[in-house]
């Protein structure tokens, strides 16, 4: 492999690829020298005069995954040293780099990875066809044919392969399809993250470089979107290298390689690896000298714009004016002719998958609270709270949970406009509407978390069902309007996208040579922060804004995608909210947590044995249903904060023996419910009438068997009843046509209970009142009316039948009274006779009433 490099790469060629790259860097050098005092008058300006969007009514999290680690699993992997696949242990942190390790136990000590993947600019493929066809493009005049061996044999049926234009390529294969699914979602999150672009929190370097490296590419004659335009700055540098290097050095090296073609295939993408390697080093050196000396030159720069900011302005609107008669005659003929007819097509066509992402959004997320009232209902505990609290704040990032939001907004398809407005891919437009989605999943969540955590603090943890739909609804009121908002920006964002470089294509050959003419109307002091370029490109950005935002407005007048129109203002409609934002992140394990063992592991961040353990991993891959030695995902002990199904882990559960054998089957999750009573209706009581083996079978139906559950009573209220205690052979049997759901057999039990529990208490109130008449009259008459009364009592014992003897369950039953004795008085043994009201006991002994006759 060394040789194959060395032999194509030789010394002389390695110092032109340096000057190129250094060529690159100089010019890029002088344009972004220029945009950074442009990018510095305008932060500025907008900090004098201030200014803003509207605002947002959900709350933002500063560092939603601070300290955590976001994916773990094992795959096997492809070596090309040795052409042989090995078991990796894979270990994604927050920087959303891909780590891979020897072993779990390597990644445990601490050790360095083997390997360590940037996903910046790559593509995730889960098939050999879809590779080659992406490395046929590699070398002209070399490609495999159809039904052709590829130069690497997977292992499985289930490749995962990253592949780079530019960079090598990585190969991974798994054990199945379910896997396979898992572990290609989990790669294009981490493709995703890390072409989301610039970070815009930096006001003066992110849109000097971006305007740096679009005038670049301008002048090269490329106006449209850039696929590559993803990754840190020096990455972006190389790659713009790259765009006309490897061409040359592509048709230089290509013919001179020997072998078969899938060796010359390969050895390419070998040779290309290592001059993007050289090329990223050089880029990295020379872009941060090239920041830390426009950074040195910011604070005279600052204080000349906070003295001059007046002046600067005013030259800036004269100049504008000049250039906005020379620009809009001619601006607003190709806009009418060319542009506003396929306005509303490129919008139609942004809006119609966007718009379903986002409302799937809002489903995944209704699901899992409709999971948490679920939970609420059937009395899991605040344990089982806690651990659906902690799934739920780290929902946005769990790959296969938003996989079905992101597949909605793939199905964009720009096809019939690529060409004519010159837009690559609309992939561009995809990764961009797939983080916006992500970050309002997490706004959501984060919102809910703070509403929840105020209302316990303030009513406590009664009702909590109550509490839960109260503080979902303001959440979800709050994101359609957010997500309303946050589409129409992304709609305006994507058209002028679109729009723009197209009318600049158009307009640059006849107004570009009458710009020179202008710098003569600008100062000499102020010409580093105002360019004719500029200005001339947001006169053009002027003429065509307001067609775009008459667009947008009309669409979302239809209210056909659920947008709001621009009307409807919610500023300050929740004022104390924003007030949470500032508070710091609710630690829902800690909370909910046992006291003792959280005690025990230091506060309950991490600890070893039996405790409860803080999990620091979002999501984890493993392998159901193989055994351990052909496992390729292994199970990382306390990490599943997420399940990737929740009725594969009571499966897993079950199957192991726990606790989860005893839970009713989970229910579908409704669409839409509007109130508590709908939730608490779609409830299962916990029951279990059926025997889980001959040995209980037995047991149940010789004695009896407690159950407990909750009743949905028709107020809409629920009723718990605990020891419900019958006979198996006292409960009816129906035939298969007549079988009764759970919920219902349990009302009817209860309900014969009652009645048996009603008419012991008829019993004991008759009782009752004979013993007063009795003492009534032993007090009032004496002998006489006694011996009536004993009379009487003999001769209505003698009529009836016998009781049956008394046993412990007959004197104390689930009703809640206590059951009298039948036994006669004249036997000279007190018997109390209780009310079972809270009435004192009446206790009648006949010593005592043979005093009284005395």
């Amino acid at each position: 492999m060394g040789d194959v490099v060395s032999s194509h790469l030789d010394e002389n060629r390695r110092e032109m690829i340096t000057a190129r790259t250094r060529g690159v860097m100089k010019e890029f050098s002088d344009v972004y020298e220029q945009q950074y005092a442009v990018a510095l008058f305008n932060s500025v300006r907008f900090e004098i005069e201030g200014g803003g969007g509207t605002q947002s009514q959900l709350l933002h999290r500063k560092d939603p995954l601070a300290g955590r680690l976001i994916f773990s699993g094992s795959l096997f992997q492809y070596l090309e040293e040795n052409r042989k696949w090995r078991n990796r242990f894979v270990s994604v942190p927050n920087s959303y780099a891909v780590n891979l390790y020897e072993s779990k136990t390597a990644h445990e000590r601490g050790l360095h990875p083997k390997v360590t993947i940037n996903c910046a600019g790559y593509k995730a493929l889960t098939s050999m066809e879809e590779y080659i066809e992406l490395i046929n493009t590699s070398l002209p005049g070399i490609k495999a044919k159809m039904g052709s061996n590829p130069f690497i044999k997977c292992a499985t049926q289930f490749p995962l392969i990253l592949w780079h234009p530019y960079a090598r390529h990585h190969y991974f294969c798994v054990m199945t399809e379910k896997e396979q699914k898992k572990w290609h979602a989990v790669l294009q999150d981490c493709v995703r993250h890390s072409n989301n672009g610039l970070s815009e929190d930096c006001t003066v370097q992110t849109p000097a470089f971006t305007d740096a490296v679009r005038r670049h590419r301008q002048a090269e004659g490329h106006y449209g979107t850039w696929d590559m335009m993803c990754g840190a700055p020096p990455q972006i540098l190389a790659n713009l290298v790259m765009e006309t290097l490897h061409p040359d050095l592509r048709n230089v090296i290509g013919p001179r390689l020997k072998g078969k073609m899938q060796q010359r295939q390969r050895n390419w993408m070998l040779i290309s690896d290592a001059v993007y390697r050289q090329v990223l080093s050089q880029t990295t050196a020379r872009y941060d000298a090239l920041v830390e000396a426009c950074e040195a030159q910011r604070a005279p720069l600052d204080a000349r714009l906070r003295t001059d900011m007046d002046q600067i302005i005013t030259s800036k609107e004269h100049v504008s004016g000049k250039i906005r008669a020379l620009v809009l005659p001619k601006a607003e003929q190709l806009l009418r002719n060319n542009v506003q007819p396929y306005i509303s097509s490129i919008l139609e066509a942004l809006m119609e998958p966007t718009s379903r992402g986002f409302s799937e959004v809002r489903e995944v997320f209704f699901r899992e609270m409709v999971e948490i009232s679920k939970n609420s209902l059937n009395g899991g505990g605040k344990d089982k709270l806690g651990d659906l609290m902690e799934r739920l704040s780290m929902l946005a990032f769990h790959p296969v949970k938003m996989q079905s939001c992101y597949e909605k907004v793939e199905q964009l398809n720009l096809e019939g406009l690529q060409q004519r407005f010159d837009v690559s891919s609309p992939s561009v437009f995809i990764s961009r509407a797939q983080i916006l989605m992500r970050e309002q999943m997490d706004n959501s969540v984060y919102t809910f978390e703070q509403l929840l955590h105020q209302s316990l603090e303030a009513q406590g943890e009664n009702d909590m069902c109550k509490t839960i739909q109260r503080c979902q609804d303001r959440v979800l009121k709050k994101y359609d309007y957010d997500s309303s908002t946050v589409r129409k920006k992304f709609f305006r964002e994507a058209l002028l996208q679109i729009i723009i470089p197209y009318m600049l294509q158009q307009l640059s050959p006849s107004c570009s040579p009458e710009l020179p003419r202008f710098k003569e109307l600008i100062f000499e002091d102020f010409s580093r922060f105002l360019l004719v370029e500029n200005i001339f490109e947001e006169v053009v950005l002027q003429s065509v804004t307001k067609d775009i935002m008459m667009a947008v407005k009309e669409a979302a007048v239809q209210r056909r995608h659920n947008l709001y129109r621009d009307s409807i203002v919610l500023t300050n409609s929740d004022p104390n909210l924003h007030l949470l934002g500032e508070t710091p992140p609710v630690d829902w394990a800690t909370k909910f947590g046992d006291d003792e063992r959280e005690g025990s592991l230091g506060g309950g961040i991490e600890g070893g044995g039996s405790g409860r353990r803080r999990r620091q991993v979002v999501s984890m891959i493993q392998l159901d249903g193989l055994p351990l030695a052909y496992e390729s995902c292994l199970e990382v002990p306390g990490v599943d904060l997420i399940p990737e199904e929740e009725a594969e882990v009571s499966e897993e559960k079950r199957e192991d023996g726990g606790e989860d054998r005893e839970d009713p089957e989970p229910l579908e999750s409704p669409k839409s419910p509007d109130s508590v009573n709908e939730i608490r209706g779609l409830i299962n009581p916990i029951v279990e009438v059926e025997p889980e083996s001959e040995e209980k079978e037995s047991d149940t139906t010789n004695g009896t068997e407690p159950t407990a559950g909750f009743i949905i009573l028709e107020d809409g209220l629920q009723e718990q009843v605990t020891h419900v205690t019958t006979k198996v052979e006292d409960i009816p049997r129906k035939s298969p046509q007549d079988k009764m759901s759970p919920q219902t057999m349990l009302q009817q039990l209860v309900g014969s209970k009652k009645q048996e529990a009603r008419k012991e208490l008829e019993e004991e109130v008759a009782i009752k009142n004979a013993i007063e008449e009795t003492e009534i009259a032993v007090q009032e008459d004496g002998t006489g009316r006694i011996a009536e009364v004993f009379a009487a009592a003999e001769s209505d014992s003698e009529s009836s039948p016998p009781p049956p003897p008394a046993t412990d369950s007959d004197r104390h039953d689930d009703s809640g009274f206590q059951s009298p004795t039948n036994e006669k008085l004249e036997e000279g043994v007190a018997q109390p006779i209780t009310n079972g009201l809270g009435g004192e006991d009446k206790i009648i002994d006949p010593v005592e009433v043979e005093v009284i006759l005395a």
